[in-house]
């Protein structure tokens, strides 16, 4: 009597090799943001008046800008106030808009109408438009770039979530809990809230991107993180001046902002199709 094969499991590094490299990536960034100190060979706002403008060399790899700080040091002290801005202003939007989005979308009525209304006409203006008026009225610093993403990002989880709750609040398990008697608050935490929120989460990996670079446009444009204090749209906004004469200065944090940007997004798309491969 023949026995069957046992199918043999392929690894997800040949099935996805991008959603591998894009966590490679992702957990190289998180690293070089919390060791810094163990990376970079000197003071990232140290002056030197000796090294001004130097070429990049084996002394000052990514060479030095126009008051002598090396630009290598100055990009790896940059990625830990970057990663924090894409996390820290992504994690608020995601945890508030997806309650927004499971309480409009279950119980529908005219709260539901009026916030769906208002965010439909708040997501017709780009979302750094929005980003950058808010700026403008708060004024500059970190504390109101968390507050101005804030105020706006959840949106998008509100409508992504409320979406998936339309679909999800007929299915026969649901009606099964409502029959049995468990109240809204269970139902919603308890049987709605695992079923909908991964979509939320994959979108969040891909919003970690966009917070990033809002924050260092909101840096460029002089409204974010100040002088001297490293951080990537600060440095090219302080290299664009030199940039026929000295492009390391902008080219190398672009560079890694490109490259990180690249790995959320991998990471991203890679969680959206390990899901839709479960849900099969």
């Amino acid at each position: 009597m023949m026995r069957h094969a046992k199918k043999r499991e392929i690894p997800i590094w040949a099935t996805k090799p991008a959603f591998i490299v894009g966590i490679i990536i992702v957990v190289t960034a998180i690293l070089i943001s919390f060791f810094p100190q163990f990376i970079a060979p000197y003071d990232p706002i140290e002056v030197n008046s000796k090294a001004i403008l130097v070429a990049p060399s084996a002394e000052h790899f990514f060479g030095t800008d126009n008051f002598g700080r090396d630009v290598f040091s100055r990009v790896i002290w940059a990625a830990r106030i970057d990663l924090q801005i894409g996390v820290f202003a992504t994690i608020v939007p995601l945890i508030f808009g997806s309650m927004m989005g499971l309480i409009a979308g279950y119980y529908g009525g005219v709260v539901d109408n009026i916030l769906m209304r208002i965010i439909d006409i708040l997501m017709t203006f780009p979302f750094t438009i929005l980003v950058i008026v808010i700026m403008t009225i708060l004024g500059q610093g970190m504390r109101n770039i968390y507050i101005a993403i804030w105020l706006v990002g959840w949106m998008a989880y509100a409508k992504l979530v409320r979406g998936e709750v339309l679909v999800l609040k007929n299915a026969e398990f649901i009606e099964a809990a409502r029959v049995t008697g468990f109240s809204d608050k269970r139902i919603l935490l308890r049987h709605m809230l695992p079923n909908v929120v991964s979509s939320a989460v994959v979108f969040a990996a891909s919003d970690v991107v966009l917070c990033m670079l809002t924050g260092a446009s909101m840096s460029f444009l002089g409204l974010g993180v100040q002088p001297p204090t490293p951080e990537w749209g600060a440095i090219l906004n302080e290299g664009r001046a030199y940039i026929m004469n000295a492009w390391w200065i902008t080219f190398f944090p672009g560079l890694f902002m490109a490259i990180t940007g690249i790995g959320f997004s991998l990471l991203g798309d890679g969680l959206t199709d390990f899901l839709r491969t479960k849900g099969k």
